[in-house]
C-alpha cells in the first residue's frame, strides 16, 4: 500500500525575494518547485500539495485597493481574496506539475480543491493581527498606508522593512478532507488547503460565512495531515535544515530535533514568529498526534535523503 505524503509549498515556492509576481516567474518557480516531487513519486507516495498565499495575497489586496481608488470598484474582503489565490496559485501549481509528469511519462489525474477551513469567529487571533502578508514597505510607505487604509503594519527586522499583517485564526476543520484522502489514496495528485484555506465560520447554526483572515498554511496542513492519516508532512522552506541562533555568528543547523526540545527552542525565542515558528509548531502537532515524523527542509531537498530537520516524538 503506497504511503500517504502532505507536501506544504511555502508562498516563495512560486513568488521569490526580489522577483515583481510576474505569472512567467511564477510559472517558472512553480515548475522548478514541482520537480522536486519526482523524489517522492519515485518512493512511491501519493502526494496532498498544500501551498502558502502570503507574497499573493497581498497583491491581491493591493490591487482590490488601487481599482477601488481609481475606478471606484467595490473592495472584496480578505476571505475573497484568499478564495482568488487559491484558485489561481493551484492552477498555476496544477499545470506545470502536468509539465513535469509528462516529461518523466508518467500520468497522474491532478486536482485543485478550494477548501474552506472552519475558524472560530472570537478567536484571540482577532484582536491581534500577526500573519504578514503581500511586499515588504519602508517604515514611511508603510505608515502612509497605516494612515490611509487604517491597517496594520510591522516591521521585520532581520528581513528589512514592513509588512501588512492580519489576524490568523486557528484552523478547526478542513471542508471535504474524506474526498481529498479517498482521491489521494486513489493516486491522484490533489492540491488543497491553499493559503491555509477560506477561513469560515458559522454566524449562526448551519450557516457558514467568510471571515477578515489569512490562515497559516503550515498548521492548516498540519491539521490536514492528521485527518486524512498522512504518513509524513514535509513543510517546505527557503532554507536546507532549520537552524539555531539564525542569521548569527553561532548559527547551527539542527538534523533531528524532538517535540521537547522543539518546544524548549519556541520558548527560547529561537524562532522568528511570522517564519519559523508556525512551522516549528505545525510539525510538533503533526509528530505528538500521529507519532510520525515531520520534516522542514527546502524545495530542492524534499524527499532526499538526509535532507532537512526531521521532528520526532523522541
Amino acid at each position: 500500500m503506497k504511503k500517504l505524503a502532505v507536501v506544504a509549498f511555502g508562498g516563495n515556492a512560486l513568488l521569490r525575494a526580489g522577483q515583481k509576481g510576474t505569472i512567467d516567474e511564477q510559472e517558472t518557480n512553480a515548475f522548478e518547485a514541482s520537480k522536486n516531487l519526482l523524489n517522492l513519486l519515485n518512493r512511491n507516495y501519493n502526494i496532498v500539495i498544500t501551498h502558502g498565499n502570503g507574497p499573493q495575497v497581498g497583491n491581491i489586496l493591493n490591487s482590490d485597493q488601487a481599482g477601488h481608488i481609481l475606478h471606484g470598484l467595490p473592495l472584496m474582503p480578505l476571505d475573497i481574496c484568499v478564495a482568488y489565490s487559491q484558485g489561481f496559485i493551484g492552477y498555476i501549481i496544477e499545470q506545470q506539475l502536468r509539465n513535469v509528469l509528462a516529461a518523466n511519462d508518467l500520468d497522474r489525474d491532478i486536482i485543485t480543491i478550494i477548501t474552506q477551513v472552519l475558524v472560530n469567529r472570537d478567536d484571540p487571533a482577532f484582536e491581534k493581527p500577526s500573519k504578514p502578508i503581500g511586499p515588504y514597505y519602508s517604515k514611511e510607505e508603510a505608515e502612509k498606508l497605516m494612515k490611509e487604509t487604517k491597517s496594520v503594519y510591522v516591521e521585520d527586522k532581520k528581513r528589512g522593512g514592513w509588512r501588512k499583517v492580519v489576524a490568523s485564526p486557528r484552523p478547526l476543520v478542513i471542508s471535504n478532507k474524506k474526498s481529498i484522502e479517498q482521491l489521494a489514496r486513489n493516486g491522484q495528485i490533489v492540491i488543497a488547503v491553499g493559503g491555509g484555506g477560506i477561513p469560515a465560520f458559522y454566524v449562526e447554526p448551519n450557516k457558514l460565512q467568510g471571515i477578515d483572515a489569512v490562515i497559516d498554511k503550515d498548521l492548516a496542513s498540519s491539521l490536514l495531515a492528521k485527518q486524512i492519516g498522512a504518513d509524513k508532512l514535509f513543510i517546505l522552506t527557503d532554507v536546507a535544515k532549520v537552524c539555531l541562533n539564525f542569521n548569527t555568528p553561532q548559527e547551527k543547523s539542527v538534523d533531528k530535533m524532538t517535540i521537547a526540545d522543539a518546544r524548549r527552542y519556541l520558548a527560547e525565542g529561537q524562532f522568528a514568529e511570522g517564519s519559523m515558528a508556525p512551522k516549528i509548531r505545525a510539525a510538533v502537532d503533526f509528530v505528538e498526534n500521529t507519532g510520525k515524523d515531520a520534516i522542514i527542509t527546502k524545495t530542492t531537498l524534499l524527499g532526499i535523503d538526509d535532507g532537512g530537520t526531521r521532528i520526532v516524538i523522541v
